[in-house]
């Protein structure tokens, strides 16, 4: 007599199907000896079911690893960072509640929507981006967007823009901003922007933008609301403006911006976005300063500046990989107060 046998193909099971240890039937036909290396386990290892399921747990890293890889940004003091920066390829970083974004080397489309673009210097992995940004802006029909320059750039940057429009025989509109260190530009009632000096092998600087609040002066904190309202409807100023650094971005620059008195807000700013571009005992610190950029070393040995409470790194080079990164932050973390966050979006697993 032969016997139908009827198989249905085999559903690979996923992990949170099982909250407790797998046990898998026997027939009685199979034999199972009782030592610790024959289990039950092994009498089905051929089938390859076990080694399976063995694949998807055996490797905790390689499940970090799958999750940095798809990680688009990072949630930092209230704000939402995102962006890519990679070494010499390219920068952008963006922070959507600010509507701003920082260097726009290949301009991301999400960048595009910001309506502030900081330019930090003219090197191509951090400018590159800059026509592509008004021209899609233009196209979409959004607002012209307001452009931050060193002002040793600006006439450069003119001319590029003359160039294209050329060329193209297109409009690019766009309001260009040549906006020194210590000037002060209002974004909006309640946030400014002032550049700070950063060093570079070229011109270079930073942006801190700060949020505005108003404190009532001490003179009149004893005062009731109707003395405050009267006071203040005879024309006297009775507040005070209070500017608080938010968010400090560096670009391209060597440690020596840490010790700058003048960079004391980018240094106690809530979250400090700065660069690492060296990470390992593969290249040293003065190789880092004569490229202008930084090593994470001197990080660690001038902790103490910082004041943060959050800092970003960017800017790895594309030397690196996930692993060589996280455990790159890691020696930092522990020699730092603030909470140190890689943005890590372009940078694969070895894994991978």
């Amino acid at each position: 007599m032969q016997l139908a046998l009827s198989i249905s193909p085999l559903k690979t099971p996923s992990l949170s199907q099982f909250p407790e240890p797998i046990s898998l039937p026997l027939r009685p036909t199979h034999r199972v000896s009782l030592h610790p290396r024959n289990t039950a386990v092994n009498a089905v290892k051929g089938s390859g079911f076990v080694s399976l399921i063995g694949r998807v747990i055996e490797d905790e890293d390689f499940r970090k690893a799958r999750a940095e890889v798809h990680r688009k940004g990072v949630g930092v003091e209230g704000y939402s960072i995102e962006g890519i920066s990679v070494g010499g390829h390219e920068t952008c970083i963006f922070i959507p509640e600010l509507k701003a974004a920082f260097d726009i080397g290949r301009c991301p489309p999400k960048a595009v929507q910001q309506s502030f673009l900081f330019i930090t210097h003219a090197h191509l992995d951090h400018i590159g981006g800059l026509p592509m940004y008004v021209a899609t802006r233009g196209l979409y029909n959004l607002k012209p967007p307001t452009i931050f320059v060193p002002p040793c750039i600006k006439e450069d940057i003119e001319k590029l823009f003359d160039i294209h429009r050329k060329m193209g025989q297109v409009e690019l509109n766009l309001d260009l901003v040549a906006l020194d260190i210590g000037e002060t530009y209002e974004l909006r009632n309640d946030l400014v922007v002032r550049p700070f000096r950063t060093h570079h092998v070229i011109p270079s600087q930073g942006y801190v933008i700060y949020s505005i609040r108003k404190k009532l002066k001490k003179q009149y904190m004893h005062l009731k609301g109707k003395q405050i309202e009267k006071i203040k409807k005879s024309g006297i100023e009775i507040t005070d403006t209070i500017l608080s650094p938010e968010v400090a971005f560096t670009g391209d620059t060597t440690s020596d911006f840490m010790f700058d008195p003048r960079n004391a807000d980018a240094m106690r700013a809530k979250v400090l976005i700065t660069e690492a571009t060296f990470l390992d005992e593969g290249f040293s610190i003065e190789h880092a300063r004569q490229h202008g950029h930084t090593h994470i070393s001197e990080i660690i040995e001038n902790a103490q500046w910082i004041r943060n409470k959050s800092v970003l790194l960017t800017h790895f080079s594309s030397r690196y990989n996930l692993e060589d990164i996280r455990q790159a932050v890691s020696k930092l973390q522990s020699k730092v107060s603030a909470k140190i966050i890689p943005l890590t979006e372009g940078f694969k697993s070895k894994y991978t």
